[in-house]
């Protein structure tokens, strides 16, 4: 019994990583403009199929990486451009339907370009599983930990010493006033969306060599992404850290001991919970209104 939780315990800490990553781009877009970014899945998807399609063609898997992440940060920056800075004066409500039609609208060229066929990256150091109390976890697993673990503390750094991640913060903390004191605030914007794909698509990638990729797996992913951008607390950084981690962790326990069946009615059910006890989420969310 012992081995097998463990078991569980690494799926699920493989899986709530990816969510947390995708929730750290929810929460980046959230806290530029008090906007959720509902097209966020479909940057997981261009990242895994991307990359994939420059694998197929003989790529190196290092540079095919590198390139699907700078695609998605340009699809990210020209959504913004186009779409979301042209209707910069209009509500939130209005905002997210827009999202939504772009990540319509982003999952039906996928289909045309890629077509509807599964897709799958080779992992990046091997497939042979490594034994660890009792336990057999896969070598991407670990990638997928340590990338998330990397990032997580890249941010903490970018936040933290560079000027344009200070400028978001601001932002965040009181869009009028970041505007009075000299910060572009479009510019702050513009970079959260960039920033916001790139991570999408490397959790889009770093999941593709596990469970595969096609033009409709963002769907899944940005819901799960959201589920645990707000259970953490939406606009939290650590919230969605420790969102997407509970997430996963309850995703696989529960199909492991309940049933496989019930796996994502589980994690959204434990969501619906939370948010009636606590509306802001676990560790508390930056209000929805625009300042």
């Amino acid at each position: 019994m012992g081995s097998q939780a463990l078991q569980f315990l690494a799926a699920g800490l493989t899986s709530g990583s990816i969510y947390a990553l995708v929730a750290l781009g929810f929460s980046i877009v959230f806290l530029a403009s008090r906007v959720i970014n509902f097209a966020q899945g479909e940057f997981v998807m261009i990242g895994g199929m991307a990359a994939s399609s420059l694998v197929s063609v003989g790529m190196p898997l290092a540079a095919a990486m590198a390139i699907a992440v700078a695609i998605a940060a340009a699809v990210g920056l020209v959504l913004e451009k186009l779409a979301i800075e042209r209707a910069s004066r209009a509500d939130v409500t209005t905002l997210v339907i827009i999202t939504i039609g772009a990540s319509m609208l982003l999952r039906g060229i996928a289909q045309i370009v890629w077509g509807k066929g599964i897709r799958s990256l080779p992992p990046i150091s091997g497939e042979q599983p490594i034994a660890i109390g009792g336990a057999t976890i896969l070598p991407q697993s670990l990638w997928v930990l340590g990338t998330t673990i990397a990032i997580v503390a890249a941010l903490s750094w970018f936040f933290g010493r560079t000027r344009l991640g200070r400028a978001m913060l601001a932002t965040a903390h009181n869009r009028l006033a970041a505007q009075l004191v000299g910060i572009d605030v479009k510019l702050v914007l513009f970079a959260s969306f960039g920033l916001a794909a790139a991570l999408g698509a490397v959790a889009g990638m770093l999941i593709a060599p596990i469970g595969f990729t096609s033009y409709d797996t963002g769907v899944m992913l940005g819901l799960k992404g959201f589920a645990a951008a707000i259970l953490g607390g939406i606009g939290n950084f650590h919230g969605a850290i420790f969102g997407g981690l509970l997430l996963g962790l309850l995703e696989s326990l529960g199909a492991g001991f309940v049933s496989s069946a019930y796996k994502d009615a589980i994690a959204f059910v434990v969501l619906l919970g939370v948010l009636f006890v606590r509306p802001d989420g676990i560790l508390g969310a930056l209000r929805s209104d625009r300042v």
